[in-house]
């Protein structure tokens, strides 16, 4: 069956009741054949829904500008409003130009989704096909040869590819029965890229032996898709018998009792499951040797790039790379706290303040005086109950269940050298009264 504006109308009507209908459409618009044959056959498939052509320049190539106004010329045209948004790829990243160029492209388009919109990009058969061989290449597992799903939330919204089914012959068929123009990029016939090595230099030699590989490598992927759903299903489960409230903290006893195949399972979904990036098969590996085999009482380190595990009295605790910073050396001072002048203490810290109180706290005549505020630097002590004796420090953090990690970021507040309050967990009780005040701490990292 051909492709035509119906056709298309089929498929978003058929995610919609499932899925929920969107409130807007918002295409991912190159100008190139793929996105502009989408576009138009969204206006005339008129699905009653505002459509929102979302241009992306990554300053790649020197006529950028001028695809970018032809883009532009053709949203009006079709009569659809229209933005163009400049990506900044980072060609440092190490992840190579194409990989680099997708996630600048990515960043941009959560930033420009709202709740209800979906995201419409173009990829269809063939790139699907790709998608698949460069995966199998680089040794993915089901969720790799799974390929692109048709439906996934992006950002506020979700990402549709409703063209998964269709072949780009059968999209150029439409733009050119369409009288339809587009735009070339010349890179798409550089072979030194992976992608187009495939399609210009491996998938053809596949066609002349399968005329249908790429539907049948796009089925491999709808196969793989569904053993990645029951492996998935499997996770969740086990994920629920090993950390009930939060996928972020696992019980090693509980995951001890699993296979291994099933821990790396588990694993993987609840990096998913948080936002973290999921590490390489060696480094899982090495996750879980080194977390069920330490000692009791070792507090184990293993990082991959921007997360990192720790455990500590049982748990395994998956975190994103530490962006907590203090600039000031241990037993330094951070600056100054008063009344009316909250402190920031650094990328990822938040900030401390003052607060009235009606309960114990700081006594107003020593807060008007202002103190400052300084970072650990190890044999302090404090009394956190009248009449009570004073305690180290170390000791305390230890009790509260603090984690070891973080007990270095809890700022100290000082007055001439005596401690006054521990951040806001404690205050000195032979200086405290009632009312007075209390130290808040606003976006406080993750403490226990």
């Amino acid at each position: 069956m051909a492709f035509d504006e119906q056709r298309l109308r089929n498929i978003l009507q058929s995610i919609s009741a499932t899925e929920g209908p969107p409130t807007r459409f918002v295409v991912g618009f190159s100008g190139g054949l793929d996105s502009t044959a989408l576009l138009h056959a969204l206006v005339d498939a008129e699905l009653g829904r505002p459509i929102l052509a979302l241009h992306v320049d990554h300053q790649l190539q020197p006529d950028s500008d001028q695809w970018q106004q032809q883009a532009q010329r053709v949203a009006q045209r079709l009569g659809v409003d229209y933005r163009s948004i400049k990506a900044q790829v980072n060609t440092d990243s190490g992840d190579g130009p194409e990989a680099a160029a997708r996630n600048a492209r990515y960043a941009v388009f959560r930033s420009q989704l709202v709740d209800g919109d979906w995201l419409l990009c173009a990829q269809h058969l063939d790139d699907q096909a790709e998608t698949l061989l460069l995966n199998l290449l680089r040794g993915s597992g089901p969720l790799g040869l799974a390929g692109m799903p048709l439906i996934r939330r992006l950002g506020a919204g979700h990402l549709v590819r409703p063209l998964l089914d269709l072949s780009r012959d059968e999209l150029e068929s439409y733009a050119r029965a369409s009288g339809l123009t587009w735009l070339s990029d010349p890179s798409n016939e550089d072979s030194g890229f992976d992608r187009n090595y495939l399609r210009h230099k491996v998938i053809p030699v596949l066609r002349e032996r399968w005329p249908e590989a790429s539907r049948r490598l796009a089925r491999s992927a709808e196969l793989s898709g569904d053993a990645q759903a029951l492996l998935e299903d499997l996770a969740v489960s086990d994920l629920e018998a090993v950390a009930a409230v939060n996928p972020a903290r696992i019980r090693l006893d509980a995951l001890a009792e699993l296979s291994d195949r099933r821990r790396r399972n588990l694993l993987r979904h609840a990096c998913r499951a948080i936002g973290l990036p999921v590490p390489p098969a060696d480094r899982l590996q090495t996750l879980l040797d080194t977390m069920l085999s330490a000692a009791a009482d070792a507090e184990p380190l293993v990082t991959w790039a921007g997360a990192e595990a720790r455990r500590y009295r049982g748990e395994l605790f998956l975190l994103a790379a530490s962006e907590a910073v203090f600039d000031a050396p241990a037993g330094s001072t951070i600056g100054r706290l008063g009344i009316g002048e909250p402190l920031s203490l650094g990328p990822g810290l938040g900030r401390l303040s003052l607060v009235a109180t009606d309960g114990h706290g700081i006594p107003a005549e020593l807060a008007e005086q202002g103190f400052d505020v300084t970072r650990r630097r190890g044999g302090e002590s404090i009394r956190i109950r009248a009449g009570g004796r004073s305690q180290r420090l170390k000791k305390l953090l230890q009790a509260e269940g603090l984690l070891p990690w973080m007990r270095d970021f809890v700022p100290l507040v000082v007055a001439a050298d005596q401690l006054i309050a521990v951040a806001d967990l404690w205050v000195n009780a032979d200086i405290a009264t009632t009312p007075g005040y209390r130290v808040e701490w606003a976006g406080r990292p993750d403490l226990v």
